[in-house]
Parts: structure tokens; C-alpha cells; sequence
């Protein structure tokens, strides 16, 4: 059977202010027709469907639409909650959407009572079972583990403990008949974020093992990291990354959705399947001379620009005049500063203009214009008794 594992859309993410709302509908259209054009039974998509977890309405409207059009298709929809979304939420539409073909789970379930979806292949035959986990706080991976073992687990326990607790129920029917497939978001020791991660749900106290995850398990389709990697492990354990750059961290990831091929008694054969869509994320470093050289030369890319130079007053304006899409502009750390300079120690009996033309060389600000202008402003507030 044929497979696509995608995850981490973001939809709803702004960059720097800039909503980008268009290219994350061109990224879902691309990746509807892979999954049209590969005539793929099934479509994986491990969490993070969203931002945030109170998504706008045009947010909601273009992920509901992209899976109803896969369902449509007659393609076997199964997505999972990450920590950017907002599980209950999920469970709340999980009905409705059931009706639609599309399986949302937004928390932890018993095997028995929607933690594993069962479905047959159209292309093959073959029957595949997918064990689902969404995302899973420490405070929740806790009651997760009591709901879904029957025991009472300790809060001292590990947490990945309370994970492996919850996947030995959802995987305990894996057997040698069908594709069994694990649905994931979390951290794997080992992995490498992508850059865009949120690093409080992604650290050492939200991370497992690789090697928790069973070797009955044909493919292993994980969300959460952001760049496309693979981990070593009894079980292929694969990360899609996210199809699009959420920011300039970002900017060097391969994006792509996972085509995986496997049957029962066949190992998993993953393909990457570029994605295309969205802007490309650069970091220009230059002076302001050069970086304005060739403006076209950036296309419609967003960029970081890190300036080799001292600030000078509208050298934001000049470089934005022709670089509409530089989204962050900033001195670099050498040329703000002044390490040379020692520390002053007589503030006190300076003036406002010495003090202000101190604060300039110490912040690498080297534009007498602006110590003519500070001198003006003084003398208007003098001339009104308010100095």
C-alpha cells in the first residue's frame, strides 16, 4: 500500500508581522496532488495541523477543506493533535468529521475506543492498523497512562514511561497480517530540530527513545521536528519535517512529504516528494551598499538582513524603499557596539548633548545628523523653559 506522511503545517503562522496564509494553501493544494498524482491510500498527518490553538477562521477553513477534498478522494485521513493545537477541540469535531472519513484524534484513547484506526487499502487489499498518539504534556501524559492502563501510575515516574505505557496498549494488536503503522508527535532522542520548534515542549523532559517505539512497527510517522530525518531504531522512525519554513531558522530545511510503500511482509520504502510552494527564507549579510546592489536578484523571497556597518539615521527606510520584503533588519554585533570604549564614570556632570553623542559611539552610531538634530530639540525645549 501506498502511504503520505506530512506534518507541522502551521497553519495560520505569521512571519514577522506578514501572513502567509497564501502560501500555506498553495503547500496544502501541492500536497493534495501528490497524494492525488501517487494514488496513495492513505494520508498521515502527525500534528501541528495548526499554529495556535485558537486558529482563525480562514486557518480552520483551509485545513477542513484540504482534508475533505482528500476524503473526497476516496483517501484513508488520519491526523493527530500536536502541541500547537488544541486537542479537546479536536475531540469536539471528531463525530462529525468521522462522517466525513476523516479520523482527527486529539488525545490519548484506549485501542478500544479510538486509539487505532483499521482501514483496507483500495490499491491492494492489504488491511493496515494505525496506532495513534498525539501529543502529550507531562501534567497529561500522567492521566493518559492511569486512563489507558488501569493502574495507578506515580508522578515520579519517567516520561517516557507513561509514553511507552500508552503505546503498549495502542500497539499490542500488531501482528503479522496487516501494515502496522505508529502516528506520533513528540521528541526522539537523537533528533535535530528544525529551528522553529517550541523548545519548552521539545527538551530532554519531553524526549524518548527512539528504540520505544515496537519492531512489529512497519513505519514509525513522527511529527513535531521540524527538519526531515530519519532515526536509528528497530522500527523505521521517520520525521517528514515541516512542508514549509514557519521562520528563518528554518531557511536551510529540505522540505518534503514522505511516500511510503509497504506491505505486510515488506520492509518500508520511504521517498522524499519536494515541496515547492511558499517563499524562500534568506539571510543577506552585507553593507547597505551591497545589500541593495541587485534588488531583483532576491526575487520574492523573505528576507534577514545582517548589517556590516555602523547604524545611521533612515537606514531602515532606504534599505525597506527597495526591499520591500526585508522582514528583519539588524546591525551586526560588531559594528553596534564599541568595545574599545571604557566605561564612563562622570554621567553626572556631563551634558544632554555629551550624553547623547556618548550613547551613539558606545551603540556604534556614527551620524553627526542626528547629534545636530538632538542639539535643535534641546534648544526648542530650552527656549520654552522646559529643559
Amino acid at each position: 500500500m501506498k502511504l503520505l506522511h506530512t506534518s507541522d503545517w502551521h497553519v495560520g503562522k505569521t512571519l514577522k508581522g506578514r501572513h502567509r496564509l497564501d502560501e500555506q494553501k498553495a503547500v496544502l493544494a501541492e500536497i493534495t496532488e501528490l497524494a492525488l498524482s501517487h494514488q496513495v491510500d492513505a494520508i498521515l498527518v502527525s500534528g501541528d495541523l495548526y499554529e495556535n490553538v485558537a486558529p482563525t477562521a480562514d486557518a480552520q477553513q483551509l485545513v477542513i477543506r484540504t482534508l475533505l477534498r482528500l476524503a473526497r478522494e476516496g483517501i484513508e485521513v488520519i491526523a493527530i493533535a500536536g502541541n500547537h493545537d488544541h486537542g479537546p477541540t479536536f475531540e469536539a469535531y471528531r463525530p462529525l468529521m468521522r462522517q466525513a472519513g476523516i479520523q482527527l484524534v486529539g488525545l490519548a484513547r484506549r485501542a478500544d475506543r479510538g486509539g487505532v484506526r483499521r482501514f483496507r487499502a483500495r490499491s491492494t487489499g492489504e488491511n493496515a492498523v494505525v496506532a495513534s498518539l498525539p501529543f502529550l504534556s507531562q501534567r497529561y501524559a500522567i492521566r493518559a497512562a492511569q486512563v489507558i492502563m488501569n493502574t495507578p501510575a506515580e508522578n515520579v515516574g519517567a516520561y517516557d514511561q507513561h509514553v511507552r505505557d500508552v503505546l503498549e496498549n495502542l500497539t499490542a494488536d500488531f501482528g503479522d497480517q496487516h501494515v502496522n503503522l505508529v502516528m506520533a508527535h513528540l521528541t526522539c532522542i537523537g533528533g535535530t530540530m528544525g529551528g522553529g520548534e517550541r523548545e519548552a515542549q521539545s527538551i530532554m523532559e519531553y524526549s524518548v527513545p527512539a528504540a520505544i517505539f515496537p519492531i512489529s512497527a512497519h513505519y514509525v510517522a513522527l511529527g513535531h521536528l521540524h527538519r526531515r530525518q530519519s532515526l536509528p531504531a528497530p522500527a523505521p522512525v521517520h520525521y517528514s519535517g515541516a512542508p514549509l519554513a514557519v521562520d528563518f531558522g528554518e531557511q536551510d530545511n529540505t522540505n518534503v512529504v514522505c511516500l511510503v510503500e509497504v506491505s505486510p511482509d515488506q520492509p518500508a520504502r520511504v521517498t522524499d516528494l519536494p515541496i515547492t510552494s511558499g517563499r524562500r527564507l534568506r539571510t543577506i549579510t552585507g553593507t547597505v551598499e551591497q545589500l541593495l546592489a541587485d534588488p531583483d536578484a532576491y526575487g520574492d523571497d523573505y528576507l534577514r538582513l545582517r548589517v556590516t556597518q555602523s547604524t545611521y539615521a533612515g537606514l531602515r527606510e532606504q534599505v525597506l524603499e527597495k526591499l520591500p520584503n526585508a522582514l528583519e533588519i539588524r546591525i551586526d554585533p560588531e559594528f553596534s557596539t564599541n568595545p574599545k570604549l571604557a566605561p564612563r564614570r562622570d554621567r553626572l556632570v556631563r551634558t544632554p548633548a555629551q550624553l547623547f553623542a556618548d550613547y551613539c559611539a558606545d551603540s556604534g552610531v556614527d551620524d553627526p545628523r542626528l547629534n545636530r538634530l538632538f542639539d535643535e530639540l534641546a534648544d526648542d525645549l530650552a527656549a520654552t523653559g522646559r529643559e
